[in-house]
């Protein structure tokens, strides 16, 4: 098995193909975390930790004269407060007595073949891989709290993942005020923390800063991941560049508030913690009761940045995403929002689903507007049924129309959401989060409705179903408009209102589950503003999910980019849209908007009958571009090519091939300058032994300047070495014009 226990030693040993994970328990039962890196040969880890005795750091009552035995010091697996460790903590919890210090040490433990499932929560699926867990329990032996430490180890693919379960195994009852997932710490390393910061329109963008002695907090209190905070971070050493270094990854399964707390304490240790955020949270553990975290996915690599983003992009592709819509071709979508707003009707909607099929457009998304009196913004939501004043012979009529041009169906739906001005809420006001006797907050004249409430997830579950049911529809697209704010459950007494962000996240997590087993066959793509809930627990019920509301090429850039890091191409959606842009305004070449947006699942965001006939005819052949390579851009191996040191000039990524046969290379050039540099940019993952021939070639080119007298090398046709394209790199003509792009693709010889 990949886990091992040395009972003589006390040391657990997980190990993947490429990595080795160390637990030791030492003569006090204190379960310390010794070691994560490359493997070691089980070599016993624990001579690191050097027992010093630092002032002000207590020691456990038994150790009292052992004073370099201390929590606040020793490298802890499961961290918890008020037993002598001073630093930020897994785990906070309140006794029936008023106590508040929670005790860990090891009582048992089991190791077992396969997985076991958190319940109600997304998790890493075992699939076709080989498994094996290990469950540890801790118990406080005072207050009668046991938390049991999941190990999932999948160790072809170097990933393990955690989550914790928590019982109250006393006669008495427990408040938990904080339940991360996980906690680790690292002795002695000097690191750097790389997150993903933004807003909305701008998400995921990478800030890379030296861990010092303070409390970094990556976090949202927004009631969903956010835009803002992304769950998911990276230590790595301060060398480590994309092919060099140690580094590592933790990523939260999770779509509502989180926080990631890493800290550098007085001796140099760094812990991170990741889990649920504390801010809004509580929960009450009557005797029996029991609490599951989400999952924790981590992976490490001393390869450098870019093997770290592989192994994420596998685990998600392979064992996080529905298996269903895996290996499928996904169609090329055009969705009517940027194209047509709220001002619509079924001619309209016809119009421009002709025109799309005549495209080569496979398939058209009916984004909102389309039920109840939605006209605008300020009405509508939650009354899930077809406007046929707008639409008139329902959503079957408009189905049935797209089927016939060759087009598959999508519709857009925001469930968790309500307008004041709808039925719904006339009906039932407290089904929405809001105070007591007190105004609401408003975000695009909208609330949240209240899914830690059965009656509400199955009035969704109910009336959303009515509708897929209605016509041959094959995508949703599910949206999530505004922060939540006022989070109180009219359904929850006083003393549970902490639990209703987590109970909102299991109530709309349920709700995905029940209609993806009622309506397999219809993909869920998921959005929140676009990019506000990118995580990969919406991942487990939906393999895409739209990237961002800003389809703007140029700042789409940084954008997917950042959030490669951590998320496969295929989970982007990316669509090509208007110029000049609805959001910034910017004009980009059309092919250039299509080069950007082929790094995605790709499609288009506009209304394709205001285009001229050359430009519907470039989408064609964007569109059979995008198809020839479509298993390339999904499945291969995804390289960020250009570095902050030369992305003030261009920007470049490259695909290839898992079997090393084809790569395909884009790049764009986002300051254009006279007399310009000779762009030099070196692919990655080639075969080095053999030739490569360029044999397609995409620009948005058109034209150079008369003066610039060069003829082009880069040709059809041409061979190169594989080493010669790695270690010395591919020359690059110079490029003219508006942000102008290429795509260049080479096959093996």
């Amino acid at each position: 098995m990949a886990i091992r226990f040395d009972e003589k030693r006390k040391i657990f040993f997980l190990n993947t193909k490429n990595t080795e994970y160390q637990i030791k328990i030492n003569d006090i039962g204190m379960v310390l975390h010794t070691y994560y890196g490359a493997s070691v040969d089980q070599a016993d880890m624990s001579y690191m930790i050097k027992e010093i005795d630092r002032g002000f750091s207590g020691n456990p009552y038994e150790c009292k004269n052992q004073r370099g035995i201390s929590a606040d010091t020793l490298p802890q697996e499961y961290s918890s407060d008020g037993a002598g460790d001073y630093r930020v903590s897994a785990l906070s919890a309140v006794m029936a007595n008023g106590s508040r210090t929670t005790d860990l040490r090891y009582k048992a433990h089991n190791i077992i073949s396969g997985r076991e499932n958190p319940t109600g929560l997304p998790y890493v699926r075992q699939e076709n891989d080989k498994v094996d867990t290990l469950k540890l329990v801790m118990e406080d032996a005072i207050s009668g709290l046991l938390v049991t430490l999941h190990y999932q180890v999948f160790a072809d693919k170097d990933i393990i993942s955690r989550y914790t379960e928590i019982k109250n195994a006393s006669d008495a009852e427990i408040i938990i005020n904080k339940a991360a997932s996980m906690s680790m710490d690292f002795c002695g390393r000097n690191m750097d923390l790389i997150h993903f910061h933004g807003r909305h329109a701008m998400e995921r963008i990478p800030e890379r800063e030296t861990v010092g002695h303070n409390i970094h907090r990556i976090a949202s209190k927004r009631g969903t991941s956010s835009h803002q905070n992304n769950p998911f971070v990276i230590l790595c050493d301060k060398n480590t560049d994309e092919w060099h270094g140690d580094s590592y990854g933790f990523m939260l399964m999770y779509s509502g508030e989180h926080a990631e707390e890493i800290e550098k304490d007085q001796a140099g240790s760094i812990r991170v913690v990741s889990g649920i955020s504390d801010d809004h949270f509580s929960w009450k553990l009557s005797p029996g009761d029991v609490f599951e975290t989400p999952e924790v996915i981590l992976a490490y690599t001393n390869k450098g940045l870019s093997e770290l983003s592989y192994l994420y992009h596998r685990i998600i592709r392979e064992n996080v995403c529905p298996k269903e819509f895996r290996d499928i071709k996904r169609p090329v979508l055009i969705n009517n929002w940027e194209g047509t707003y709220f001002d619509f009707d079924d001619k309209k909607i016809m119009e421009i689903a002709k025109s799309a099929a005549d495209a080569g457009c496979e398939m058209f998304v009916l984004d909102d507007g389309w039920f109840g009196e939605r006209n605008h913004d300020h009405a509508g939501l939650g009354d899930w049924v077809v406007n046929e004043k707008k639409l008139e012979g329902g959503m079957s009529k408009i189905a049935d129309y797209v089927n016939s041009l060759g087009m598959k169906f999508g519709l857009w739906f925001e469930p968790e959401m309500v307008n004041e001005d709808s039925d719904l809420y006339r009906a039932h006001p407290d089904w929405a989060l809001t105070d007591p006797d007190r105004k609401p907050v408003m975000g695009r004249d909208q609330l949240v409705l209240d899914m830690s409430r059965k009656d509400v997830v199955d009035y969704l579950y109910d009336s959303i179903s009515t509708v897929l049911r209605s016509a041959n529809i094959s995508y949703v697209k599910w949206d999530f408009n505004r922060s939540c704010a006022n989070v109180f459950s009219h359904d929850l007494p006083s003393d549970k209102q902490g639990e209703v962000l987590h109970r909102f996240m299991l109530g709309t997590y349920d709700l995905m589950q029940r209609l993806r087993d009622s309506f397999p066959h219809i993909m869920i793509e998921g959005c929140s503003g676009g990019g506000g809930r990118f995580d990969a627990g919406i991942m487990f019920y939906s393999p895409q999910i739209w990237c961002s509301d800003n389809t703007e090429a140029i700042n789409r850039l940084i954008i997917q980019k950042g959030t490669s890091y951590g998320y496969p191409v295929s989970t982007m959606g990316s669509h090509v849209s208007a110029s000049p842009n609805h959001q910034s305004g910017r004009e980009v070449p059309f092919m250039t908007r299509a080069l950007v947006a082929m790094s995605g699942t790709f499609g288009y965001e506009l209304d394709p009958r205001k285009l001229s006939d050359a430009d519907r005819s470039m989408i064609r052949k964007q569109i059979d571009t995008f198809n020839k390579y479509y298993e390339l851009i999904q499945k291969g191996r995804y390289y960020r090519l250009s570095d902050e040191a030369t992305e003030s000039y261009f920007t470049s990524w490259g695909f290839v091939s898992e079997d090393k046969s084809e790569a395909l290379v884009t790049l764009v050039v986002t300051d254009v300058r006279a007399n310009p540099e000779i762009i030099y940019v070196k692919m990655r993952g080639l075969d080095e032994s053999a030739t490569y021939e360029l044999d397609g070639i995409l620009s948005s080119i058109e034209t150079s300047p008369d003066d610039a007298f060069f003829e082009s090398s880069n040709k059809i046709g041409n061979k190169y070495g594989g080493a010669a394209l790695v270690n010395g790199g591919f020359a690059f003509d110079p490029m003219f014009g508006v942000y102008p792009a290429i795509q260049l693709h080479f096959k093996r010889v």
